[in-house]
């Protein structure tokens, strides 16, 4: 199998670069960093968003391209999950968190065993998966920028937007193994 770069695989490495670079910066002492980290989380799902359609727009959909995308994406969540976690350490946040990085393995083991068995399409991404990942970005962009605005306490929504989307996770979840163990059942 042959790698083809072209733009939209070269966006989806871009995202995997900016992953230690928000590492560094969440750490710098620097009064704006969280700002910093979230301009950064935002450009990476900006990247994440273009690099699909510009795809399927110029018709540059390779295996590569949609073996890397998913591996991006679960790279930066898992990532700043963890350096949310331990910056603000608590029960609820951990917990929330563990099940959505935890679901990400499931899932992506999942569909790589139904692909192997010819079986991907009844493990697909589903318009529940759409909004699990609709609010886990925007709880983790609200997590990273922690400080209130305009009078809106933007970390304790983020934080209540991270167990909506922790919910939703295990929500689909349930949907994927189900339809994974009715494709074993029939077999």
């Amino acid at each position: 199998m042959t790698i083809e770069f072209n733009i939209p695989t070269t966006l989806t490495l871009l995202r995997i670069a900016l992953i230690p670079l928000l590492a560094v910066v969440f750490y710098l002492p620097w009064h704006y960093s969280n700002l910093a980290c979230t301009l950064i989380f935002m450009l990476a799902g900006l990247t994440d968003w273009l690099d699909g359609y510009l795809a399927r727009k110029w018709q540059q959909e390779t295996p590569f391209g949609a073996f890397l995308d998913p591996v991006a994406d679960k790279l930066m969540v898992a990532i700043v999950l963890v350096l949310i976690v331990q910056q603000q350490a608590t029960p609820g946040l951990t917990i929330a968190s563990a099940v959505i990085i935890g679901r990400e393995i499931t899932i992506a083991s999942l569909r790589e065993w139904m692909a192997e068995i010819g079986q991907r399409a009844h493990v697909k991404v589903s318009q529940l998966g759409k909004w699990k990942t609709t609010a886990q970005m925007l709880s983790i962009g609200m997590l990273l920028y922690r400080e209130d605005l305009l009078g809106m306490p933007i970390n304790l929504i983020g934080l209540g937007l991270l167990y909506v989307a922790a919910i939703l996770t295990l929500w689909s979840m349930i949907n994927y193994l189900s339809a994974a163990l009715a494709v074993i059942k029939k077999k």
